[in-house]
Parts: structure tokens; C-alpha cells; sequence
């Protein structure tokens, strides 16, 4: 029985899932005898899987795991190496401590939490691992996209820009545009109150060894804190950022 709406997808997975316990290569007509599945269509699948190297025939028509995997392990392990970072890191600054800092990374049009330091009185919002919020509205959202093209960020969007969450939440392209454009002055972002009425959150992005923004890392107040922490948190949370990126390979500029 199928468990998503798209049937040649589960076939897909139940097939992997089979190469990968199989402790031999296995055969296509092994595949769908074990599976019940039809030939034709085991057929179809594992050919579509051997064109993007998903897996690899051998000489004797048996069926292994292949390369291509390695790209998704990869790029698994370098998020979880950003998340082990964050964590290794963050508590050797006090300063950062005493709030929320969360840590997420930009997935098409949307920001996805992968971890967060809770600050000690909560804020009324939860930023839990695997939370999707609409990037134009948030500090780590927008520090991920000032990296990009407008026009890259418009393609995201299919240029229908994200109904607002909150009365103060960017509505347009252009509006987005001048943010993004005094973030690549500051490297600091802001959501004022955008996500959230009377939260206000600074953000920064995190580059690897090629100079792609990877993460994102934000710190959250309540209104009334801002104003006051505002510098010094804005100066700390790059320094972590940039203690971060220095451990995933990217190169800074040195001043003469």
C-alpha cells in the first residue's frame, strides 16, 4: 500500500531499501518478486536510478548502491558538521548565551531550524528543529538570501511574494531588495517583528570553504531588549559566525 500520493516513489524507496539490507547485489527480477512488484516497472525504476548513478549494474546484471549517494550523505554531513559547530562554539560566548540563537538553513523560499540555544526566559515563539518559516520574514532568511541575485530570490517565489505574518512584515520585492542591500554592509540582518509582534531578531549568515552561505545563526529579544543589546550582540554573533566558517574552510580576508 502506497503511503504518498505518488505510488512510483514508494516503489523507489522499498527498492533502495532492499539493495541497502541485502548483504549481496541483488538481481531485477530478485527486486520484484521480493517486493511484488511488476516487472516492467522494476524495470523502469532501476533504469532510472542506474541514469543518475542512484545505483550500478555489475557485469553479472546485479544491482548496487551507488556513487550519487555519497552527494546526499555529504551534503547531510556538512549540515550536521554546521549543527555540531554551532554547538561546540556558542558556549564559550556569554553574551549570545543569555539568549535564543538559532541555527537554520535556507531550503528553496523557506528557512528550516536545525537547532537553537534557548535563552533562559522564553519568548513565546517555539524554534524547534524542523520549523519552516517563509525566509523574506526572518533575520537567518534574510542574511541567507542577501547572498543571492534578486532575481534568483524573485525565481524562489515564482515572483508571488509571501503574504505577510505580521502588520510589519516585508510585502514586496523591492522593499526585500533595500534590506538585503544594507545587510551586505552590516553582514547583520534584522526581523522586526515580522515573524512575530514585539520579537526582534538579528541574523547572519555562515559561508563554507566555496563561499556559499550554508546556515544561518540569530539571536531573538523582546522589543524592549533591542535597542540596548543591539551592537554588541550584532558584533559577537559574526564573530561566532565567522569562528564557524573558519572551521568549514572559508578563507577571510585579511586586512593589510
Amino acid at each position: 500500500m502506497s503511503t504518498t500520493a505518488v505510488p512510483a516513489l514508494d516503489k523507489t524507496f522499498q527498492i533502495l531499501d532492499l539493495i541497502t539490507a541485502s548483504s549481496q547485489p541483488l538481481t531485477a527480477a530478485y527486486i520484484a518478486k521480493e517486493l511484488g512488484l511488476a516487472r516492467s516497472s522494476t524495470h523502469n525504476i532501476l533504469q532510472s536510478l542506474l541514469t543518475k548513478h542512484v545505483i550500478y549494474k555489475d557485469t553479472e546484471n546485479r544491482f548496487h548502491l551507488g556513487s550519487y549517494l555519497m552527494y546526499w550523505a555529504g551534503k547531510y554531513e556538512q549540515e550536521q558538521g554546521v549543527i555540531q559547530l554551532f554547538k561546540d562554539f556558542i558556549v564559550h560566548y556569554p553574551v549570545l548565551l543569555q539568549h535564543t540563537v538559532t541555527l537554520s538553513k535556507l531550503d528553496l523560499g523557506e528557512v528550516v531550524f536545525l537547532a537553537c540555544h534557548e535563552a533562559p526566559a522564553p519568548l513565546g515563539f517555539t524554534f524547534r528543529a524542523g520549523v519552516r518559516v517563509p525566509a523574506v520574514f526572518s533575520a537567518t532568511g534574510k542574511a541567507m538570501l542577501s547572498t543571492l541575485p534578486i532575481d534568483t530570490i524573485e525565481t524562489l517565489y515564482e515572483g508571488n511574494f509571501p503574504k505577510p505574518i505580521t502588520p510589519n512584515g516585508v510585502d514586496n520585492f523591492a522593499s526585500l531588495s533595500d534590506e538585503l542591500a544594507a545587510i551586505h554592509s552590516s553582514r547583520i540582518s534584522l526581523d522586526d517583528g515580522q515573524l512575530r509582534e514585539g520579537m526582534y531578531c538579528l541574523g547572519t549568515y555562515i559561508r563554507n570553504a566555496s563561499g556559499n552561505a550554508v546556515a544561518g545563526m540569530a539571536v531573538s529579544f523582546l522589543q524592549v531588549e533591542y535597542e540596548s543589546k543591539r551592537n554588541e550582540v550584532s558584533a559577537v554573533l559574526i564573530e561566532l559566525a565567522e569562528q564557524i566558517e573558519q572551521r568549514l574552510g572559508f578563507q577571510h580576508k585579511r586586512s593589510a
